[in-house]
């Protein structure tokens, strides 16, 4: 198969195919039906029949069940992997050598060597590799590192993230990759990683990590809590707070940012609602966080659409991506450095080096 090109302008839609139907596939398909003009759906891989609708859209679709045909048959451009993320970095090699473009949910790995490896094979193959960090792309978001960088708080002196967020037993138990190390990662790679990212976006970076894991309730190999004490580069400090343990439904996602001259939280169940924006002085931008005091409605997030809006500007040469297979290492590294730091008890400075990670740690950055 000939290679794409890196940029190039396009004369038809970016060609797509999807690996993996199950939950957060419904994003994708959300927000590559939302632009037909940039990207047309050609092929799915599954392999588990029992999540392919008799009809619909996706009925009518060529359907693999390994990656190696699809990539043979069906001429993409670019492929979307939502598959358990411990099987990531297979696909997204796979891809890369036939030339493909690669986008890939978080985490992009459940180990350093995977991610390391992901990025290397990519860059290697001459294709672009995409990690769905798509809170960045939240307006509300956008909004608040818009803020920061105009210097609008001042000096920052805390930054705390709560993920409270709940996950029966069932949860685990309705899919066996579930909770597991190797696919899984635990609730700080699956649930927390976008909220970790934010923090090391917004304020970071994340310059040291001492961090308390633990598995209190649920049967699965990982854990189901964590707290993280952080010291920022310039100084300041943070906390993150994570539990798939609330009870019945979700309690709290929220970011809190404290600085001389403002104050923000943005809070609600997905933390999408601004529910204070207070600064010193004021700007014309403000008045759109009045419209943001309450948490959109279920559906496809504006945070996926805007993320593959970014992915055609990039492949159309129209701009940069955003959020790189270097962007999805660093909230990795987070992780992978709060779980040596619990498993040592001591504190983890970042960047990690690979030489500083014991082999029996990159295992649950592996298994032990």
């Amino acid at each position: 198969m000939t290679k794409t090109p890196r940029h190039r302008e396009l004369d038809r839609p970016l060609r797509v195919g999807l690996v993996g139907l199950g939950k957060v596939s419904r994003h994708h398909l959300a927000a590559i039906a939302s632009e037909p003009s940039r990207f047309e759906l050609v092929a799915i891989c599954e392999s588990d029949r029992r999540r392919i609708p008799d009809t619909g859209d996706l009925a009518n679709l060529p359907c693999f069940d390994s990656l190696q045909p699809l990539l043979a048959a069906s001429g993409p451009d670019v492929i979307s992997i939502c598959t358990p993320s411990g099987l990531h970095a297979e696909a997204a090699l796979e891809a890369a050598r036939a030339g493909v473009h690669v986008i890939t949910e978080k985490p992009m790995a459940t180990s350093l060597a995977d991610a390391r490896t992901m990025i290397e094979g990519c860059d290697a193959a001459g294709v672009e590799l995409f990690v769905v960090n798509q809170c960045r792309f939240d307006p509300t978001y956008q909004l608040l590192h818009r803020a920061i960088r105009e210097g609008r708080f001042g000096r920052i002196f805390m930054s705390q993230a709560n993920v409270l967020w709940s996950r029966p037993q069932s949860y685990y138990d309705a899919d066996p990759w579930r909770g597991t190390i190797d696919l899984d990662g635990g609730a700080l790679m699956n649930q927390a990683i976008h909220y970790l990212d934010l923090l090391h976006w917004l304020v970071g970076p994340i310059a040291r990590v001492h961090a308390m894991t633990e598995t209190l309730a649920r049967k699965i190999e990982t854990e189901d809590s964590a707290v993280l004490n952080l010291r920022l580069e310039d100084g300041g400090l943070g906390s993150v707070s994570v539990t798939t343990l609330a009870h019945r439904a979700n309690f709290e996602t929220s970011l809190t940012i404290l600085g001389e001259n403002g104050t923000v939280r943005i809070g609600g169940t997905s933390a999408h609602a601004i529910e204070t924006w207070e600064f010193a002085d004021r700007r014309p931008y403000d008045e759109q966080c009045r419209t943001r005091t309450e948490e959109p409605h279920a559906g496809p997030s504006e945070g996926h659409r805007a993320f593959y809006a970014n992915v055609a500007d990039s492949l159309e040469g129209r701009g940069e991506a955003l959020t790189n297979g270097r962007v999805g290492l660093r909230s990795l590294e987070i992780v992978c450095a709060a779980i040596l730091s619990s498993r040592e008890g001591r504190e983890v400075d970042l960047p990690l080096l690979e030489a500083c990670i014991p082999k029996a740690t990159e295992s649950r950055i592996n298994d032990e």
